[in-house]
C-alpha cells in the first residue's frame, strides 16, 4: 500500500512560514494544538506553521519525516470514523541529536510562539527540554524579539509555573510572556488497530496517525506580545482568566479519569470505557463528581457542573477510544496532586471527609503495590517508583502529599477503611457493597 505523502494526498494545507515551535511531538499535540492551528491558518491566514520538536524518541518523528510531515487525525465516535489529513507542520527536529538547530529556531524572531506538551515531570530546570528552552531564550535575548511560551500541560496555573521556572533561571525578560491554558481532548496512544483503521479509511499507510474523540477544547489566556494565530476563529476560547476552566478540567475530568484508571486496572479492565461498565462503577463516579469534586469548584459563568459531569462520563464511555487504564495510570505521583489531592484538601478544610475521593486514593495506593485483584502484576511507571515501593506509609511521602495529610486522623481512618475493603473484597466487591 502506498504511504501518505504530499504526492499521494491532495488538498493538504501548506503553511507559508514557521511562526510556532512546539516542544513534545506526542499524540495529543497532533490531535489538538496542531488541529486548532491549521484551522486558524485556513480561517485567519498568517505564517503560523509549526516546527515540531521530539525531545527524545524518534518513534513519531521519523514516520512524519518519511511522510512529508503529513499525518491523519481519526475522529472516532462509536463505529463512526472521520479522517482528516493535516499539513500544518513545516519542520521536524530531534532535540537530543539536533539541539543547536532547535536553539536557532527558538532564537529566530520569525518564531513568536512556543507551545509545550512535555508532561508534568519535565517542569524542572534540569530536565533536558527545559535546558534546551532556556538556552534558546538566552540566544534570543540578543534581539529581544517578543515571544509567548504557552504551556499546554495539565498543571494548575501552567503559564505561571512555566514563567516562575524561566525567570528563576534567566531573570525577568519583558519580551517573553507566559499565557496559561486549559486543553481538553481524549487522545489515546496509537496502536496497531489505529494504523489499520487509517489504512482502511485513507487507502494509504500512515504510521503517524492518531485517533481522538469528537470533543476538543482550548482555553487560552490572551497574552501574546508577538501576535498569535486566529485560534479564536478555530473555536478556541480566549480569556483573561483560565482558572475556572482549569479547575474544572483538572479535578472533574482528569480526577474521574484517574479514578477509573486505578479502580479499573485493579479490577482487570483494560480500557477506560470497560472500567466504566463494571457493576457499580458509574454510580461511584457520579457520586465522586457530585459529592466530592463539584463542591470544590467555581465553574465558568453559565456552565452547569451537573451537565459537565454527565458529559465527562459520556465521553469516557466512547468504546472507540480504547484508552488503556495502564496508560492513564502512569505517573500517578505527578498527576494526583492536581487531580485528586486538592479536592481532598478542600473538602477537609470545609469539614467534610470525601468518601469517594479517598476510595480512589486507596485504589492508587493498592495499585502502587503492583498487583491487580486477581494477582496479575501491574507495572508502576512513575518517576518516584522506587520511593513509592519503599515507603511503608505513603501519606508521609512529602514529595506527593501536602502537609497535614499524614496527621489527619479522620482522613486516615476513612482511607484505612477503604484499604481493608479493597484487600478483602477487591474493587468489584467494594463497588457492590456501595450499590
Amino acid at each position: 500500500m502506498e504511504r501518505l505523502s504530499r504526492a499521494t494526498a491532495s488538498g493538504a494545507v501548506t503553511p507559508t512560514g514557521t511562526g510556532i515551535v512546539h516542544l513534545g511531538l506526542g499524540a495529543f499535540h497532533r490531535a489538538h494544538q496542531a488541529v486548532f492551528t491549521e484551522d486558524a491558518i485556513v480561517k485567519g491566514g498568517g505564517d503560523w506553521g509549526i516546527a515540531a520538536v521530539a525531545p527524545r524518541s524518534r518513534a513519531v518523528l521519523d514516520p512524519l519525516l518519511e511522510q512529508d510531515l503529513l499525518y491523519s487525525v481519526l475522529t472516532v465516535d462509536g463505529e463512526r470514523v472521520s479522517p482528516r489529513v493535516l499539513g500544518v507542520h513545516t519542520q521536524g527536529l530531534h532535540a537530543a541529536s539536533q539541539p543547536e538547530a532547535v536553539e536557532r529556531l527558538l532564537a529566530d524572531p520569525a518564531v513568536r510562539v512556543v507551545t509545550l506538551t512535555v508532561t508534568e515531570k519535565a517542569y524542572r530546570a534540569d530536565s533536558p527540554i527545559m535546558r534546551l528552552l532556556l538556552s534558546g531564550l538566552r540566544a534570543r535575548a540578543a534581539t529581544q524579539a517578543p515571544i509567548a511560551l504557552v504551556s499546554c500541560d495539565n498543571l494548575p496555573s501552567n503559564g505561571r509555573r512555566l514563567g516562575e521556572l524561566v525567570t528563576a533561571e534567566l531573570g525577568t525578560a519583558d519580551f517573553v510572556s507566559f499565557p496559561s491554558t486549559m486543553v481538553d481532548r481524549i487522545v489515546p496512544a496509537s496502536t496497531d488497530a489505529t494504523y489499520a483503521t487509517a489504512r482502511n479509511v485513507l487507502g494509504l499507510e500512515d504510521r503517524a496517525t492518531v485517533a481522538a474523540e469528537p470533543f476538543s477544547q482550548w482555553v487560552i489566556e490572551d497574552d501574546f506580545p508577538g501576535g498569535r494565530p486566529a485560534w479564536d476563529l478555530a473555536g478556541a476560547i480566549l480569556t483573561d482568566d483560565v482558572a475556572p476552566w482549569e479547575g474544572l478540567k483538572l479535578r472533574m475530568l482528569l480526577g474521574a479519569h484517574s479514578a477509573l484508571a486505578y479502580l479499573g486496572a485493579l479490577a482487570g479492565a483494560p480500557t477506560i470505557d470497560r472500567a466504566l461498565e463494571l457493576p457499580g462503577m458509574r454510580a461511584a463516579m457520579e457520586s465522586l463528581i457530585r459529592t466530592d469534586i463539584a463542591p470544590t469548584l467555581s465553574p465558568p459563568e453559565g456552565l452547569s457542573l451537573q451537565r459537565y459531569g454527565e458529559s465527562v462520563l459520556e465521553r469516557f464511555a466512547n468504546p472507540a477510544l480504547r484508552h488503556r487504564t495502564l496508560q492513564v495510570a502512569m505517573d500517578g505521583s505527578q498527576k494526583l496532586p492536581q487531580r485528586l489531592l486538592g479536592t481532598i484538601a478542600d473538602r477537609r478544610a470545609a469539614g467534610s471527609v470525601p468518601v469517594y475521593a479517598t476510595l480512589v486514593l486507596a485504589a492508587w495506593m493498592r495499585f502502587v503495590r503492583g498487583a491487580a485483584d486477581d494477582g496479575t502484576p501491574l507495572p508502576l511507571d512513575d518517576p518516584l517508583a522506587d520511593r513509592l515501593r519503599a515507603t511503608p506509609s505513603l501519606l508521609e511521602l512529602d514529595a506527593v502529599f501536602p502537609p497535614g495529610f499524614a496527621d489527619d486522623a479522620e482522613l486516615r481512618a476513612q482511607l484505612d477503611s477503604w484499604s481493608r475493603e479493597l484487600d478483602r473484597h477487591g474493587v468489584l466487591g467494594t463497588l457492590e457493597a456501595l450499590r
